[in-house]
């Protein structure tokens, strides 16, 4: 018989996730799988279903939560063999890979793709030790976008980012940076570094609009230190997705990346509070096989 893991946040999507959970286990045993249900209780909980669901080489893994939910969930495959179909249920604020590969974001929809039969396979990042799932940030500004409230994402969207960078730039923002990749490299001061994997971060589809799930490449943004003309001009080339145009930005797509600085700046991956600089990143290409809608 076919099994299926089931990883879910409890206190995720307004706290019906228990409810959204039966309906994914009744969805399942219909289409001949054995169900198993692990419910996060603390940090790296989801990290450590995962490894056991890849051990025990389960067929299934659903992560049924928010962005931080399925980051600790892929983490459990970093050191695997043998790495599940993954299927996600968006319970979160956000929910950037969600967006990317076009999965319902209403739940009760997403459910639904569990019993598709359509897969693709998804680039996944590797910085240092562990792996991201959409996004790598870097500077003053990322280090900002970590400290906004769970609440204010959650009636704010991509607005209570947007009002905490202004907050940022209003000060001091820029750092020395030094960024290497494959051939090349960029030197400066710059207010953000981003590496991205997917079109959509923080819930806003235009960053990175020609970055796919499955194309090989981290699409990246030097942002350099700005005065307050230049971040409207930098603000427009956003919104019309065009930052890689502006003069401002130093744009390019690579699979190795070096980030490094004389000063102590932190990094936001995939929404949270990350490590500190110097960070080494790489592309596993192609790396997990995710259970999409069947109209893909």
């Amino acid at each position: 018989m076919k099994r299926a893991m089931i990883i879910i946040n409890p206190t995720s999507g307004k706290e019906e996730a228990i409810h959204y959970t039966d309906q994914a286990t009744n969805l399942l045993k219909a289409e001949g799988y054995y169900v198993t249900i692990k419910e996060t209780q603390k940090e790296f909980d989801a990290t450590l279903f995962c490894e056991e669901a890849c051990n025990e080489e389960y067929d299934l893994l659903v992560s049924a939560g928010g962005d931080g939910t399925l980051h600790e969930t892929i983490n459990g495959m970093l050191n695997s063999t043998h790495r599940p179909t993954l299927a996600v249920i968006p319970l979160g604020t956000v929910n950037d890979f969600a967006r990317a590969l076009h999965i319902p974001l209403n739940p009760e929809k997403a459910i639904q793709t569990l019993s598709s039969k359509h897969t693709r396979k998804a680039d996944i990042g590797k910085i240092n030790d562990s792996l991201f799932i959409n996004v790598v940030a870097a500077g003053k500004l990322a280090e900002s976008l970590s400290e906004v409230p769970s609440e204010s994402k959650s009636k704010l969207g991509f607005f209570a980012y947007l009002k905490e960078g202004i907050k940022t730039l209003s000060g001091q923002a820029a750092s020395p940076m030094k960024v290497t990749y494959d051939e090349d490299s960029w030197e400066g001061d710059a207010i953000l570094f981003v590496a991205a994997l997917t079109n959509s971060v923080g819930g806003f589809e235009q960053l990175a609009p020609g970055a796919k799930i499955d194309d090989g490449f981290l699409h990246c943004y030097v942002i350099k230190d700005l005065n307050w003309f230049n971040t409207a001009v930098v603000g427009t080339s956003l919104l019309a997705g065009n930052l890689e145009n502006s003069r401002h930005v130093h744009a390019f797509k690579a699979k190795n990346i070096y980030v490094e600085s004389t000063e102590e700046v932190t990094t936001n991956i995939d929404g949270e509070s990350g490590l500190c600089l110097p960070i080494q990143i790489s592309l596993l290409p192609s790396h997990i096989s995710v259970l999409i809608p069947e109209e893909e």
